[in-house]
């Protein structure tokens, strides 16, 4: 048991690894609402374990959700309890259309599509079951998790970005990703009208925003730039600032005279800082993609590519 946890320990550590990170908080949520579901169960506390699920459970009704509008994103780190092929599934189709994203485009675009197509996902299925009869006539079920309509906003965004890339599947060989992705598509909106139509719809949801966010970073704009704030901000709210320090300056003599005479410890200060700008700018590679660089860092980058 130790062992299990240190493997998630050490994978959650690893820096710009996000799409890991993702997949340990559906994993860890998943069992802790299990455990919580069993125990409450058992002790008679059912009604304490199911408002606690209820915090990860969209509603459609839109009054009942202004109770509690934060499922709007909660929802998409829960799955149902009832089957384990839930979780599953969507953690399965996350890691294998994730690793393109974050390969092609980096760490940062895969949460803001994560994020943007869970809200996009949530956002269409509470338009649907609040404003289409045939849907507001069935609404009386308790809600809907599951990170399938953000998995589905990264399938889709793969695809969109990559529409000839090979997966190799088996019994049927090479498939285009493209036509993985649209598959999904088809199996999805026939289930609009099926026992899960919720899911499905938010389904949908989530892959026009896949599609969308890809179209835009491709001209030029990204809509996750306020994801990406976000957490700036938060992460510096945890961040030991550095100490002030205070310098004195100088006469030009001594400057001029330092300057003449580098010695090899001052030398070696100098290497070392500058191994240390190459290596904060590949870590933005990884993090963001090349195209994300300042000129001047690419420039830096070439620099440092032709030393001996």
């Amino acid at each position: 048991m130790d062992n299990l946890f240190d493997d998630f320990k050490n994978a959650w550590r690893k820096p710009n690894n996000a799409l890991p990170q993702i997949i340990i908080i559906n994993i860890v949520i998943f069992l802790a609402l299990a455990i919580l579901y069993v125990l409450g169960n058992v002790s008679g506390l059912g009604n304490v374990s199911t408002f606690i699920i209820d915090q990860f459970t969209i509603p459609p009704v839109f009054s009942d959700f202004l109770m509690r509008p934060w499922t709007i994103l909660t929802y998409a780190f829960a799955h149902s309890l009832s089957s384990i092929f839930h979780i599953l599934f969507n953690m399965l189709v996350l890691y294998w259309f994730g690793k393109l994203i974050v390969e092609y485009l980096g760490n940062q675009k895969l949460i803001n599509l994560y994020v943007m197509g869970a809200l996009a996902g949530g956002v269409v299925y509470l338009l649907v079951y609040n404003l289409v009869p045939y849907y507001i006539d069935r609404s009386n079920f308790a809600g809907m998790v599951g990170a399938s309509a953000a998995v589905y906003a990264i399938t889709v965004a793969a695809a969109t970005l990559l529409p000839d890339y090979t997966f190799f599947l088996m019994f049927l060989g090479p498939v285009k990703i493209k036509y993985i992705a649209g598959f999904y598509l088809v199996i999805s909106f026939i289930g609009t009208v099926g026992g899960n139509a919720g899911g499905n719809i938010a389904h949908l949801g989530g892959a026009l925003m896949g599609y969308v966010y890809i179209r835009q970073l491709q001209s030029g704009n990204d809509w996750g730039l306020w994801i990406s704030a976000i957490m700036r901000f938060v992460k510096s709210l945890f961040e030991k600032q550095p100490p002030i320090k205070v310098s004195h300056k100088r006469s030009k003599k001594t400057r001029s005279n330092d300057s003449s005479k580098s010695t090899p410890r001052q030398s070696t200060a100098h290497n070392i800082a500058d191994q240390a700008e190459i290596d904060a700018i590949l870590d933005k590679i990884s993090q963001s993609g090349y195209e994300s660089l300042t000129k001047e860092e690419k420039q830096k980058l070439f620099n440092a590519s032709n030393k001996s």
